[in-house]
């Protein structure tokens, strides 16, 4: 039961990440799963309504169901209530784009977004919504793990892994020594920025969430790097730490703030 609970989730996952389907042989080689097996569990999501499969023969792809799982379970958290307003206000304070992500076991998860940009260069990361943030090279993950003790937070990048997400520029790569430099920069800042490591041209800042001693999450703002200049960030750091503020004032409003860890 384990294992076909295993490979089930892992399907999931996958095509959550192609959107236009996989067939069902690209699926069964990505997870290394015999085709038999990797029939039988589409079939299954297939008859539960996860999965549709539009023509014979052709790739499977998710349906809005589990995206509707996750939107009326996030819903129900009072977090969309609580925090759109003050991230709607800071992005058009701000004109780019704000982001929150709430701490989620060992990752950190962007959950809310408001884009303030509304013409000329902008930054939209709608592929991201949802996704773990990279602990080592965005704004948001250095934010967060900086407030973490040290040992956990080296064992956690390193379960991610060093190599730069697609699109970063190739000189930002890491090793653990340049990690180590990052996150105490960071503490000793009070906020954490990234620009070109995430993604090449992009510039962000971020600020931890604390709440009954723990860090519960990330706020931060992002925008082209030739408008979110270092003169930009800075002046921009009031205003974001004060809706963090805002934030965490009205935090015990959500249960999934409260829970975060």
């Amino acid at each position: 039961m384990t294992a076909s609970i295993d490979r089930t989730l892992a399907m999931l996952e996958l095509l959550s990440q192609h959107p236009g389907g996989l067939t069902l042989q690209a699926v069964a080689t990505r997870l290394d799963l015999p085709p038999s097996a990797t029939h039988r569990l589409l079939n299954d999501l297939l008859r539960l309504g996860y999965v549709c499969q539009p023509a014979p023969q052709g790739p499977y792809a998710l349906t809005l169901r589990l995206a509707a799982l996750g939107l009326s379970w996030l819903g129900r958290t009072g977090l969309p209530d609580i925090a759109q307003p003050v991230l709607d206000r800071l992005a058009e304070a701000t004109g780019e784009l704000v982001r929150l992500s709430v701490a989620d076991g060992a990752s950190l998860v962007w959950v809310a977004v408001a884009q303030g940009a509304s013409s000329g260069l902008r930054y939209d990361p709608a592929r991201e919504q949802g996704s773990a943030a990279s602990l080592a090279y965005s704004a948001s993950g250095r934010a967060w793990a900086a407030q973490l003790p040290e040992d956990r937070a080296l064992a956690l990048i390193a379960a991610q892994g060093l190599t730069p997400p697609e699109g970063a520029a190739q000189r930002s790569r890491l090793d653990m020594a340049g990690v180590l430099g990052v996150l105490a920069g960071t503490r000793a800042a009070g906020h954490a920025e990234a620009v070109d490591c995430f993604l090449d041209g992009m510039a962000a800042i971020a600020v931890p969430l604390w709440a009954e001693g723990a860090p519960r999450g990330c706020l931060s703002i992002a925008g082209p790097a030739v408008r979110l200049t270092a003169a930009r960030r800075a002046e921009l750091l009031p205003v974001l730490h004060a809706a963090a503020e805002e934030i965490i004032a009205i935090a015990p409003a959500s249960r999934l703030l409260q829970s975060a860890r």
